[in-house]
C-alpha cells in the first residue's frame, strides 16, 4: 500500500466547522482521538515543530524522553504488548529515523501494533541529500505494514487515521508515517477527526468459512492423539477464554510457542509446556507421534519446526491464523482454517465431542517426568555451590505468585525466564522472539511498565544485553518508571557461547565480555541495586527488590558454562531433542 488510498469512515463527532490547524497540531489531535496517552519519543530538527505543537498538550499528552531512538521504539512495543493497545513513538529524520528500523523489524515479526512517526527534510529538498535526510520510505517498507510519507498537512487527518486501523488490525503490526517539516508547518483549513473503520483494498480479516470449520472438527471428533499448539494469536485475538473452552471440551494437551506464553495460565492441568529449541521434552517429541496436529495464531518458525522434512509427517494438520499469508508457507495444512480466532474458536468448539484423552496426555506427563528429573530439579535445586539461572527464577515465582509481567531480553537467561516463569494471566510476556534483538528487555520493560503501571514488570537481562542499551537506565531516573531490573550475569555472551561449546569444539571466539559494576552504574543514575552471588542471600535480595518502592537493579552472579537443556541442534528433528 504505497498510496493514502479513499477511506470510509464513521465520524467519531460531528464537525462542521474548519479551523485553522497546522501539521502539527493535526498529529497531537489525531493521537488525542486515538486514545494515545503515551508516547515515546527523541526530538530533532525535522520533528522540531511536532514538539513545539507538544509543549501545549502536555496535559493531555505524556511524552518520555528516551535516551535512543531504539529504545523509543523498543517501549512502544512493551506498551502494545502489556495494554493491548498501540503503541507510538516519535523520532526525527535521518539517523533518528534509521535507528528505528530495528525496532520495526522486531515488531513486524513479533505482530505488535505500533506507529511511528518521523520528521523529514523539507519536501522542497527531498532527494537532494539534504541534512539528515534519508529514504526512510523505502527504508522501511520491509519492515512495515504500511508505511507513508506526508508532503503537505491536510493529508495528515486521514493518513494517521488509517495508520491506526492498519497497525491494530487483523494481524497487528508496525507503521511508519513520515511528515516533511514544511507540511508540520503548513496551516490548513482542519475538519475534524474522522477514525477509519474501513479501507476498500485492505481486508484484516478472512472471511470465515464454515466449510473448513466442519471439516476441522470431523478431524478432530475422529482423532485419537490430538494436540493442540498455540501462539501469540489467541492473546491478540483476545480469545483465551475461547481457547481454553476448547481445549477443555475436547481434553487437548497444549503446548504454547514463545510468544504464546502467559495466553493459558502455566498450571492448566492441560498446558504440557513449551516448544521449540530450548523447549520442554514432551511438546516437542510428542509433535511427531500425534495424529491431529491443531496450530493456533501460530506460524510454525524454524525454532519450533526444527528439520521441516521430519517435522510431523504423519499427522494431519488444521491451522487456524488470521493472516492467510502463513497457512502452507511452512507446513502444509489439511485444513486451513482462515480467520480471526475469537470468531473461528467458538464455531469449532461448537461441533467438536466432549472428550478428555487422558491416556494421550499421560504419554506426555511421563515424558514431562523424565525431563523433570533429567533437567528441570537440577536447574531449580542446584546441589553445588554455583547459582544457576533456574533457580533464580524459581524463587522469583515463589515471590510474585506468578503474577509480575516477564519482559526478557535475548539469550540464555530469555530461554531460562520462558522455560521456567510462570504466569497467571494474559499479556504477561515480554520478549523478542522472531528477530532476537539483544538490546530489547530494558527499554520493552519501561513501555511494558507504561502499559500496565499497576503491575510488578521485571526485566529479566543478561550482561551482554543489558549494555546494548543501558543509557535507557536515563529515562528510568527521569520518569520514575518503577521497573525491577534482573541482571543473570554468567560473564559470557552465554547463547553465543554454548553453541560455541557445543557445534565449535570449546572455541570461545569473542564471547568473554568485561562488565563494568552494574550497580554502580545504576547508583549514578539515582537508581538502587544490589549483587549477589550467594544462595543464602539470594531470596531475600529478590524480595527487597519487588518491595523496593521505584526502579531497582539487582546484579545476579550465575554459572559461567551452564548450558540450556533441553535442545533441538539445529537441521535436526524436534524429536531427536537432547536433554544433555
Amino acid at each position: 500500500m504505497s498510496t493514502l488510498e479513499k477511506t470510509e469512515t464513521k465520524p467519531e463527532q460531528n464537525t462542521t466547522t474548519a479551523t485553522q490547524l497546522s501539521g502539527s497540531q493535526a498529529v497531537l489531535e489525531a493521537l488525542i482521538h486515538e486514545g494515545v496517552e503515551t508516547i515515546f519519543g527523541y526530538p530533532g530538527g525535522a520533528i522540531m515543530p511536532i514538539y513545539d505543537a507538544l509543549y501545549d498538550y502536555n496535559d493531555r499528552l505524556k511524552h518520555i524522553l528516551v535516551r535512543h531512538e531504539q529504545g523509543g521504539v523498543h517501549a512502544a512495543q512493551g506498551y502494545a504488548r502489556t495494554s493491548g493497545r498501540v503503541g507510538v513513538a516519535f523520532a526525527t529524520s535521518g539517523p533518528g529515523a534509521t535507528n528505528l528500523v530495528t525496532g520495526l523489524a522486531d515488531a513486524m515479526i513479533d505482530s505488535n501494533p505500533i506507529v511511528c512517526i518521523t520528521g523529514q527534510v523539507f519536501a522542497s529538498l527531498l532527494g537532494t541529500d539534504a541534512f539528515q535526510e534519508t529514504d526512510v520510505i523505502n527504508i522501511t517498507t520491509p519492515v512495515t505494514k504500511w508505511n507513508y510519507q506526508i508532503t503537505d498537512a491536510s493529508e495528515i487527518p486521514g493518513a494517521l487515521a488509517k495508520a491506526f486501523h492498519i497497525a491494530s488490525t487483523g494481524r497487528p503490526g508496525p507503521v511508519l508515517i513520515d511528515i516533511t517539516k514544511n507540511a508540520q508547518l503548513q496551516l490548513f483549513d482542519y475538519q475534524g477527526y474522522n477514525k477509519c473503520d474501513h479501507i476498500r483494498s485492505y481486508r484484516p480479516k478472512p472471511i470465515v468459512r464454515k466449510e473448513y470449520i466442519e471439516q476441522a472438527a470431523e478431524l478432530i471428533n475422529a482423532a485419537k492423539k490430538p494436540f493442540v499448539i498455540f501462539g501469540q494469536g489467541i492473546i491478540l485475538g483476545k480469545a483465551e477464554q475461547d481457547f481454553k473452552n476448547f481445549i477443555e471440551k475436547g481434553g487437548f494437551p497444549a503446548a504454547t510457542t514463545v510468544m504464546g506464553l502467559s495466553a493459558l495460565e502455566t498450571d492448566h492441568p492441560q498446558h504440557v509446556g513449551m516448544l521449540g529449541m530450548h523447549g520442554n521434552y514432551a511438546p516437542n517429541v510428542m509433535t511427531n507421534e500425534c495424529d491431529v496436529l491443531i496450530a493456533i495464531g501460530m506460524r510454525f518458525d524454524d525454532r519450533v519446526t526444527g528439520r521441516l522434512d521430519k517435522y510431523a509427517k504423519q499427522a494431519k494438520v488444521i491451522h487456524l491464523d488470521i493472516d492467510p499469508a502463513e497457512i502452507d508457507k511452512n507446513v502444509k495444512a489439511t485444513i486451513p482454517v482462515w480467520g480471526d480466532c475469537k470468531e473461528t474458536l467458538p464455531l469449532l468448539t461448537e461441533l467438536i465431542q466432549s472428550n478428555d484423552h487422558r491416556e494421550w496426555l499421560a504419554q506426555f506427563r511421563e515424558l514431562e517426568a523424565e525431563e523433570i528429573k533429567e533437567v528441570i530439579h537440577p536447574e531449580l535445586n542446584p546441589t553445588s555451590d554455583i547459582l544457576t539461572m533456574g533457580e533464580v527464577v524459581r524463587l522469583l515465582n515463589e515471590l510474585t505468585n506468578g503474577d509480575a509481567v516477564i519482559v526478557s531480553d535475548v539469550g540464555q537467561h530469555q530461554m531460562v525466564a520462558c522455560r521456567y516463569a510462570k504466569f497467571n494471566q494474559s499479556k504477561s510476556n515480554v520478549t523478542s522472539g522472531g528477530l532476537g534483538t539483544m538490546g530489547f528487555g530494558l527499554p520493552a520493560a519501561i513501555g511494558a511498565w507504561y502499559g500496565a503501571p499497576h503491575r510488578d514488570v521485571i526485566a529479566i537481562i543478561g550482561d551482554g544485553g543489558i549494555q546494548m542499551t543501558i543509557q535507557e537506565l536515563g529515562t528510568i531516573m527521569q520518569f520514575g518508571a518503577k521497573v525491577k531490573i534482573l541482571i543473570l550475569n554468567n560473564e559470557f555472551l552465554g547463547m553465543v557461547r554454548q553453541w560455541q561449546q557445543l557445534f565449535h569444539d570449546k572455541r570461545y571466539s569473542f564471547v568473554n565480555i568485561t562488565s563494568p559494576d552494574f550497580v554502580a552504574v545504576a547508583k549514578g543514575y539515582y537508581i538502587e541495586g544490589n549483587k549477589v552471588s550467594e544462595r543464602e542471600k539470594l531470596k531475600d535480595a529478590l524480595r527487597t527488590m519487588l518491595e523496593h518502592d521505584g526502579a531497582y537493579l539487582l546484579e545476579v552472579m550465575v554459572g559461567k558454562e551452564n548450558n540450556v537443556f533441553p535442545m533441538v541442534a539445529q537441521g535436526t528433528s524436534v524429536s531427536e531433542i537432547r536433554l544433555k
